[in-house]
């Protein structure tokens, strides 16, 4: 199972959470940051459907795959 662990941090004259090098939209304070990025990680938990992915990969190869719903990731806040 996959892990990831957003990140409350100062940004854009604000704050806002990242995962990686992705920020999310500026809030005015710390706290409003840290309170969104606790929703957005408890939205991942939510199981989703079944479903059939198709995509085309850099060697212009298309792949089909079956998403299993209950597979979600474990994601936390860093506080």
């Amino acid at each position: 199972m996959a892990k990831f662990h957003y990140k409350v941090v100062a940004h854009d004259g604000g704050w806002a959470y990242k995962l990686g090098d992705v920020f999310s939209e500026p809030f005015q304070t710390r706290d409003a940051a840290l309170k969104a990025a606790k929703v957005v990680a408890a939205e991942q938990h939510v199981p989703g459907d079944l479903a059939q992915i198709e995509y085309e990969d850099a060697a212009g190869v298309w792949h089909i795959e079956v998403a299993e719903g209950g597979d979600r990731p474990d994601v936390d806040v860093e506080e």
